[in-house]
Formats: C-alpha cells, sequence, structure tokens
C-alpha cells in the first residue's frame, strides 16, 4: 500500500527532494520504506505543474485533499444535491483507525478527521472536517468515504471549488489517466493498462483493479489519491499500491491472480481500485446505503 511511515515525512520535510536514510519498514502501517519515499517524493510544501495537452483537459489539484498520511478527494455522484453534505474518498488502508481486516466493512463510524482542501495549483485554501467515516473496507476494494461537516454548496461559496464527480461508468483500457496526489502535490500521469481479476497483497484481496501503464511511478503518501480521466475530468478509479521489491502477495508486493489461479508478479507496477460502483450505493444526502438497487460494495 502507498501509505507513508511517519518517519518518512519527518525526513522527507528534513530533506527535501533529498536521499532519506534507508530504514526498513515493519509492522501493519508500515507500507513504504522511507528510502524509496525521500527518493522519489517532493518536499512536502512542493508544488506540480498543472499539466495542459492539446485535446486533453488539464488536471491539476482543485477538490483533492491531504490527510495525515494519504492522499484523498472530495466527490459527488452525478445526482448529488449542491446542499448534500460532502463527501472524501480515499483508500480503506488510509483510515485513522488502522487497516480494515479482510472481511471487515465500517459504517457509519463517528470521527473528526481533518483534511487540506487544495485548489488548482496545491496551494492548501482550507480545513474539512468529518463527521463520521460513512464507509471504509478493504475487502473486494481499498475505499474509505467521509462525510463532511460541510455540504457542496458551503465549500464552493467559501473556497470556489467544486467536488470531482464520480464517473457511474466502468473505466476502459488505454484512457489516459492522471493520479493527483494531494500529500504530496504532484501529479502522475498515464495510461489504464488493464485490470486485473483479482489482486492480492497481505491479507487482502481486490477484485477488478486496474492496472496502470509504468509511467505512473507513485510512491508512498500517494493512496487515496483520485485517479482521473484526461479527458472528463471525472474519477474512474482511486489509486491503492504497488509492487515495489518483486515479492509475491505480500505487503506492499501485490501480485495478480486470474481466473484460472495463473499468478503474476509485475515489479514496478502499481494498481487502483475502481470506483464507478460506490455511485449506485450513495442515496440522498450523501448517505451510504448499501440496500439500493445495483449496489455491490460489501457488507458488514
Amino acid at each position: 500500500m502507498k501509505k507513508p511511515l511517519v518517519a518518512a515525512l519527518l525526513s522527507a520535510l528534513l530533506l527535501g527532494t533529498g536521499v532519506a536514510p534507508a530504514v526498513a519498514a515493519t509492522g501493519p502501517g508500515a507500507t513504504a520504506s522511507v528510502a524509496s519515499v525521500g527518493k522519489s517524493a517532493p518536499a512536502a510544501g512542493a508544488s506540480s505543474a498543472v499539466r495542459s495537452v492539446a485535446g486533453v483537459q488539464a488536471v491539476g489539484f482543485a477538490g483533492t485533499v491531504a490527510l495525515s498520511n494519504c492522499s484523498g478527494s472530495v466527490v459527488r455522484t452525478p445526482t448529488a444535491l449542491a446542499t448534500d453534505p460532502a463527501l472524501v474518498l480515499s483508500n480503506g488502508h488510509c483510515l485513522e483507525t488502522g487497516f480494515p481486516a479482510a472481511g471487515q466493512v465500517i459504517v457509519n463510524r463517528a470521527s473528526t478527521r481533518s483534511f487540506t482542501l487544495l485548489n488548482a495549483s496545491g496551494t492548501g485554501v482550507g480545513t474539512l472536517r468529518a463527521s463520521k467515516i460513512a464507509y471504509g473496507t478493504m475487502t473486494d476494494t481499498d475505499i474509505s468515504l467521509y462525510q463532511l461537516t460541510r455540504t457542496y454548496a458551503q465549500i464552493e461559496s467559501s473556497y470556489g471549488i467544486k467536488a470531482l464527480e464520480l464517473s457511474a461508468t466502468h473505466p476502459v483500457q488505454g484512457t489516459a489517466i492522471t493520479v493527483a496526489s494531494g500529500y504530496w502535490k504532484r501529479t502522475y500521469s498515464c495510461a489504464v493498462d488493464g485490470f486485473v481479476y483479482r489482486l492480492k497483497e497481505g491479507a487482502w484481496t481486490w477484485k477488478d483493479s486496474v492496472r496502470y501503464t509504468s509511467a505512473c511511478q507513485t510512491i508512498g503518501g500517494t493512496s487515496g489519491s483520485p485517479v482521473i480521466d484526461d479527458a472528463t475530468g471525472k474519477v474512474v478509479a482511486v489509486n491503492n499500491t504497488g509492487n515495489e521489491d518483486g515479492g509475491q502477495c505480500t505487503e506492499n508486493n501485490p501480485c495478480e491472480v486470474d481466473a484460472n489461479g495463473t499468478v503474476t508478479v509485475r515489479q514496478g507496477i502499481n494498481y487502483a481500485q475502481e470506483t464507478y460502483g460506490i455511485v449506485p450505493c450513495v442515496g440522498p444526502g450523501s448517505v451510504i446505503d448499501l440496500t439500493r438497487s445495483g449496489c455491490a460494495l460489501p457488507k458488514p
């Protein structure tokens, strides 16, 4: 998983873009080595230029957020009302309560977590606060959804920033995408290389994951970043992991398993979890309703 150690953040802050000392990652929260984060990532305050390509919508940071340990974004479904409480999307493994166990689903748990809202250039413009963890799991997918204390309209009125819209359709192979990390204020541009029947990492298994082409070399801290379709500007997935060391099906080294059980390891390749399946599960008022028609998210 692409969640950084606390030590990694401290090293990055102190050393900027320099190489941090190599420290082994251990324990359930150790999902990226200090060396990998310090070597690859800019200092926490650094920003990236907004990419502009002819015929393709430029993707910046507007609507993304920085968490204490991950990235995320303010998102809405296509039918959400301006008066609905806003939602923040990140990974299940980014929850402040720790990694959910395999098979565990968290619904409507109180939370006061804060998020730094970014504008298009990656500058923090305000702090948003959660009222609850509306949904979180690492089973079949790796997502968390926080309900905020402010509505979409209130956020737009205060900061001039609109939520990113969740695509209601399955992503398409070959689509040009951008992974926008609010944690590092950094973007990664590549394409959807394909889809993985089962992606296994340690105790967790994810279904129909997105595999990036090799250009998206995401690092620790990019967990929870929205994966944005460059052509539509909609969120099609949420960044969550990558095979760092060539290991097979271990933490930080997910493996691909096809329908016949054949295992493939792709060192250096990174992955995301599709988000179109969230859309049918969100009802009026940003309420997560797992009984709604078409909702296939795992249930408690």
